[in-house]
């Protein structure tokens, strides 16, 4: 019922936010281009659904998906569910929250696939490569990339270990894969990080991230709640190009196999 009793005040909030894009839009339409917008009638009808739909979209955030974010990092942290998973009772340690680490690879892994900025990313990728680019492989990589992202910024709050070092080590590995990557991979794999990390990741790893920091002994939600996203932006780019590497190697020593195969039967046929 409260959710129902904020919405008016919401759909207000939400039609301020949205209104700079609408002015930046007709302004340059009207005042630059000089040209009447086509289809104006559907355009107005088509931005009115917008600002419905992400209205609605911030109250699905604030009522679901930051809720049971952190309702699911509570839990998994709690001591006594921490104590039944264990054998030998005594001090916790960092091994001892893998039931953490697993959500956060799940979660990773599933609000990417179900990524509408990724799915689109890949379908364009694969339409101008001329299906050189596999939808279902690039989202899958990016999955993986994400998922083992969100696992390893877990441990690193369970852990306490200062983000950096992992950023740092991260955008090395980076760099290092951008000269031996193929140049058509390179932009895209860039870019995926940013694509996977929209609409439905941020707002449950946002939650995971907090949550976890306010139940972990010892943990700031401000200093360690926060920087979940950077793995999760930083590990896709790593397993992009790692997935375009290989595939890159697999098609050599295909080629190769095959070279070898010719030669070998056109030595016999001599």
């Amino acid at each position: 019922m409260q959710a129902l009793y904020d919405l008016p005040s919401l759909f207000l909030a939400t039609l301020f936010d949205i209104m700079p894009i609408a002015i930046i839009i007709f302004g340059f339409q009207y005042l630059v281009i000089r040209k009447q917008i086509k289809n104006l009638k559907k355009v107005l009808m088509g931005m009115l659904y917008v600002l419905i739909g992400i209205t609605f979209f911030l109250l699905g955030l604030d009522q679901a998906l930051f809720p049971i974010g952190r309702s699911m990092a509570e839990q998994l942290t709690n001591p006594a569910f921490l104590e039944s998973t264990r054998i030998t009772v005594g001090e916790l340690h960092w091994q001892d929250y893998y039931w953490v680490y697993i959500f956060a690879f799940a979660v990773g892994a599933g609000t990417a696939i179900a990524e509408p900025a990724l799915i689109l990313v890949a379908l364009k990728a694969n339409e101008v490569s001329g299906g050189a680019i596999g939808v279902w492989g690039l989202r899958i990589a990016v999955a993986i990339g994400v998922a083992f992202g969100i696992s390893l910024g877990t441990y690193r709050i369970v852990a306490g270990v200062p983000m950096h070092y992992f950023i740092i080590t991260g955008y090395v590995i980076v760099v290092i894969q951008t000269f031996f990557s193929p140049k058509l991979i390179v932009p895209l794999a860039y870019d995926s990080g940013g694509v996977a990390t929209s609409t439905v990741t941020v707002p449950l790893v946002a939650a995971l991230g907090l949550g976890l920091a306010e139940t972990v002994p010892g943990r700031s939600p401000l200093l360690d709640g926060f920087g979940l996203i950077a793995f999760a932006c930083l590990c896709p780019i790593i397993s992009v190009m790692a997935y375009a590497q290989l595939s890159e190697f697999k098609d050599a020593r295909a080629l190769k196999k095959r070279k070898e195969q010719d030669a070998f039967y056109s030595k016999k046929e001599q």
